[in-house]
């Protein structure tokens, strides 16, 4: 199972991505773990990344495609893979459908958890409250929300209109909204 897992920050999709990793066997990957692990191995790519962040840049999305093409060619993604924070735009989900048409390895799903931006806001605010981080005021917060949103519904829209969408409510427990997810992946019953 190759499977795309998008949602806000405060969807859940860490959380829910280490439960499929674990349910279905599969690597779960990060773009922002494979960005920091590059930098810490000083690979080539690393290192162009970290000069770019260093200077405070964003790192371009050739630098982290070529890195998930590093990843996606290990042997571990055989059977698939839970790719977790990438794509964030319609320019990145059409280099990513055309690396793994490459590879042969096409998406099978992009999973979209629909959690309502009042209830985010509510999830932020206390993760940022635990975690000691004064900068995640309601209001920066609610920016960020609107920029990603602005920047990944073409995105959902790119994998709707590709047939390969599932929308999961994404309130709830979280074992609930593991089924749900589950759910979306079995194989519909041929009818007839």
């Amino acid at each position: 199972m190759r499977l795309v897992l998008l949602g806000a920050p405060g969807s859940g999709k860490g959380t829910q991505a280490t439960r499929l990793r674990e349910h279905l066997q599969v690597p779960h990957i990060s773009t922002g773990d494979l960005l920091r692990a590059a930098v810490k191995a000083g690979t080539e790519l690393g290192r162009q990344a970290k000069a770019v962040m260093e200077s405070g840049g964003l790192v371009s999305d050739d630098i982290v495609l070529g890195m998930l093409e590093e990843r996606l060619t290990a042997g571990d993604t055989g059977n698939g893979f839970v790719l977790d924070g990438y794509p964030r735009n319609l320019a990145q989900a059409n280099a990513l459908d055309a690396l793994l048409g490459r590879l042969g390895q096409p998406v099978d799903i992009a999973v979209q958890l629909d959690v309502d931006t009042e209830l985010l806001i509510t999830r932020l605010a206390g993760r940022a409250q635990a975690e000691g981080r004064a900068d995640d005021s309601p209001e920066a917060v609610r920016h960020r929300l609107g920029v990603y949103n602005d920047a990944t519904a073409p995105v959902v829209d790119f994998y709707r209109n590709t047939g390969r969408l599932a929308c999961v409510d994404g309130v709830g427990g979280m074992d609930d909204v593991f089924l749900r997810i589950i759910a979306t992946l079995a194989p519909t019953p041929e009818i007839g």
